[in-house]
């Protein structure tokens, strides 16, 4: 049983997550955990939750704000072409 840094919640169903830093964390929800762990795009702040995209420096949510602070070569679709 544990108590969820986010919300205080004393639940017996919570979990612990430890990044790549070290650092850890008990929550009871994946909401909770998100404003926490999730890493923040680096054009728009939103959360990241998949896998985003991300160049030598910077997260981003999606290849459109990566594109829009000059990131090329990037795309959230892949077309057949036809």
């Amino acid at each position: 049983m544990g108590k969820c840094v986010t919300c205080g919640n004393d639940y017996d169903g919570t979990f612990e997550v430890t990044t790549a830093s070290g650092e850890h964390h008990v929550f009871d929800s994946i909401e909770c955990a998100a404003p926490v762990v999730a890493p923040t795009c680096v054009n728009c702040g939103t959360r990241i939750l998949g896998h985003g995209v991300q160049n030598e420096q910077h997260m981003f949510c999606c290849a459109h704000c990566a594109n829009e602070v000059g990131v090329t070569g990037v795309s959230d679709r892949v077309t057949s072409g036809s």
